[in-house]
């Protein structure tokens, strides 16, 4: 069974064999990840709590070829490198970007921390704003991608033992919610505590039915391409790239269904899309 998924997932990303478990290896599996697997909320507005255990996501994700958010994403990353002779565990972080620098919010995203060669690395195949590489869980460590952005994790300091994750970049090759600036941004915080089943139950419950939460508000995808950032918040498409972005407002939703084919590969009925509501008046 594990074998047969690896395999199968392996072939959704299009990569014909399993890297090795090295932190090239690592980069190589969550870039083919990120570019192959949508970032969507779809489940989410239809009044859906996505079901976050292995074989509910592995059927959607893999076998229907549908996207996720990162309780989805994160979940499918750590059972298929576990396959591969990686080990993680989830810890749960606070979402920064676009916050203000005093606000504290809840622990709404998951991500993985993954031992490589007997090192700790920051793997997240799950955040929805932007590409974050690989990064050692080293104060400092940085890595720049190929959408022209540098990214940094930093301790944030005590007594909770927070970590920062940070990037400066185009706004361009995000979703948006980053500032027109070169500056470093918060993306999110997170610290190193347990994180047990439950506790994901309950951030993911939460994420998806709390009424102000962001993904009840309206449609919210994203794909990472090779050298960019794709992106389509609630009706209005951006495909950018270190040197710009085309940004278009769609019309109806047979325009919202032809994108999210053409640019997610997301295929929706037509009459799926129009139940989203995004053009209600």
């Amino acid at each position: 069974m594990t074998d047969a998924r690896l395999a199968a997932y392996l072939a959704r990303l299009g990569l014909p064999s399993a890297p090795p478990a090295t932190p090239q290896g690592l980069a190589q599996v969550q870039a083919a990840h990120r570019q192959a697997i949508t970032f969507e909320n779809i489940d989410v507005l239809r009044g859906h709590t996505p079901a976050i255990g292995s074989d509910a996501v592995f059927a959607k994700l893999v076998e229907h070829g549908r996207g996720g958010y990162c309780f989805e994403q994160n979940r499918l990353y750590a059972d298929m490198l576990a396959a591969m002779g990686i080990a993680t565990r989830p810890l749960l972080a606070r979402p920064r970007l676009a916050m203000p620098a005093d606000f504290i919010g809840p622990r709404t995203h998951v991500l993985l921390l993954a031992e490589v060669e007997g090192q700790q690395w920051l793997a997240d195949a799950g955040f929805g704003g932007s590409f974050v590489p690989p990064l050692p869980l080293v104060d400092g460590a940085s890595a720049q991608t190929g959408d022209g952005a540098r990214h940094r994790l930093r301790r944030a300091g005590e007594p909770h033992g927070e970590w920062l994750l940070e990037r400066a970049g185009p706004r361009t090759t995000t979703d948006g919610r980053a500032q027109e600036t070169a500056e470093w941004q918060a993306q999110y915080s997170f610290d190193l505590a347990p994180v047990m089943p439950m506790d994901l139950e309950q951030a993911n419950h939460w994420t998806a039915t709390w009424p102000a939460s962001r993904f009840r508000a309206g449609l919210v995808v994203s794909r990472v391409l090779p050298a960019g950032f794709a992106a389509l918040t609630g009706c209005s498409l951006s495909i950018g790239g270190p040197d710009g972005a085309e940004r278009r407002e769609l019309a109806d939703a047979a325009e919202v269904q032809s994108a999210l084919a053409m640019h997610f590969g997301l295929n929706l009925p037509l009459g799926e899309v129009e139940k989203l509501g995004l053009f209600a008046l």
